[in-house]
């Protein structure tokens, strides 16, 4: 809730200040680039140390952007440069966590409850979104901007708290220890893909994250605000906290209604048929001139998103090697997240030159293509089991 929060109040104070798509874009672009560089490193590291530690450097390094952003705003003295490299050190702050986030959920459920439980944290992620604009959009308007950036800084600490003692990580594991292999840097990313390369389900998750991430990914976000004039409610109320919150609550009754009915079991045709409705939502979402309409297009789109992405996670982990888990884990995050670096491209920088309507659409219509792709490349015969170089 506390990342949502502050995309919320930066975003909104960005565009008011700079009025720069092209802004917008590149805070896509520096949140998610460390992903593409460092995911596989991150999983790596997870691996040999505790996941618990390298979470708390994570949101270490959150609180001391937003501690930043508020001063700033407070003094009134925010420029360009200021905002690039607080928008870098977001980025790097999430790497760090991510990766050592999923290896930890594993370690906790073991693999008979893994899809569940991914659906539960996503959930839990999802709330987050659902709340941060709700929460954020109440706090520009009674705190403003500055202060409530300052507030936010503080709900990060709960969970900095919780893992100094948490019960999981190295020490309690039941197995037995695995031995710590090296950490090589950027060799890891080739050893591990050359690991999983056997196994069209694990590739095919992996390519769908990727060119997920890459054309649409969550770039439409940062321009939101934009979105919001043009539907006819250009303020930083309520009405442009429910178009950032709609697809976080698709997502969040989604978690509900498949958890609770048990429906959609991983299989990965069937995520490959939900990103294809994703991109379809998205399309439509674009071309919507009616603010009712675009909240249950978001809705729609949030369903779907938290559908195929829970379920291309559990069937990584599901087929991944005990041995190089992190690695197998950090590699889809470098495909799955990393990769929404370029999303500020698709979408943010094009979308300064041909409009953000039509570059959201154009990158939908470029996927949907894609993912019809991956049918028939995973249709192919299945080579051996993986192995662990």
């Amino acid at each position: 809730m506390a990342d949502s929060i502050e995309h919320v109040i930066s975003y909104w104070v960005l565009f008011e200040k700079f009025q720069s798509p092209a802004l917008g874009g590149f805070a896509i672009i520096s949140h998610w680039l460390p992903f593409l560089l460092f995911s596989v490193w991150s999983g790596a590291l997870a691996d040999r140390f505790d996941p618990r530690r390298m979470i708390q450097i994570g949101m270490v390094l959150f609180m001391g952007v937003s501690l930043a952003w508020g001063l700033l705003f407070t003094f009134d003295v925010l420029e360009i440069w200021h905002a690039v490299v607080l928008l870098i050190l977001h980025g790097l702050g999430g790497v760090l966590w991510g990766p050592p986030t999923q290896l930890l959920v594993h370690e906790i459920v073991g693999r008979e409850q893994l899809q569940s439980a991914i659906r539960l944290n996503s959930m839990g992620r999802y709330l987050g979104l659902l709340m941060g604009p709700a929460v954020g959009s109440a706090i520009m308007l009674v705190l403003g901007p500055a202060n409530g950036i300052l507030v936010n800084a503080l709900i990060y600490l709960p969970l900095v708290i919780w893992l100094w003692k948490a019960p999981y990580g190295p020490k309690f594991r039941k197995t037995k220890p695995i031995p710590a292999r090296t950490v090589r840097g950027f060799k890891d990313i080739f050893s591990t893909a050359r690991a999983i390369a056997g196994n069209r389900t694990v590739v095919t998750m992996v390519l769908l994250g990727g060119s997920a991430a890459f054309f649409i990914g969550n770039g439409y976000h940062p321009q939101m605000p934009e979105f919001a004039y043009d539907l006819g409610h250009g303020n930083g109320g309520l009405t442009y906290g429910l178009l950032l919150a709609a697809d976080a609550c698709g997502a969040l009754f989604a978690g509900l209604v498949l958890e609770s009915l048990g429906l959609l079991r991983p299989k990965a045709r069937t995520a490959l048929i939900l990103a294809m409705l994703w991109c379809f939502f998205l399309a439509a979402f674009s071309a919507s001139t009616n603010y009712l309409i675009a909240l249950a297009l978001l809705f729609a789109v949030g369903f779907v998103e938290l559908s195929f992405n829970s379920m291309a996670q559990t069937l990584v982990q599901l087929r991944a090697p005990r041995e190089i888990r992190g690695r197998v884990i950090g590699l889809y995050n470098m495909s799955s997240l990393g990769m929404r670096t370029f999303s500020g491209v698709t979408i943010g920088v094009i979308g300064g030159y041909i409009g953000i309507h039509w570059s959201l659409a154009l990158s939908a219509l470029v996927l949907f293509v894609i993912v019809a792709m991956l049918f028939t490349y995973l249709a192919r015969p299945e080579s051996a089991a993986m192995t662990v170089p």
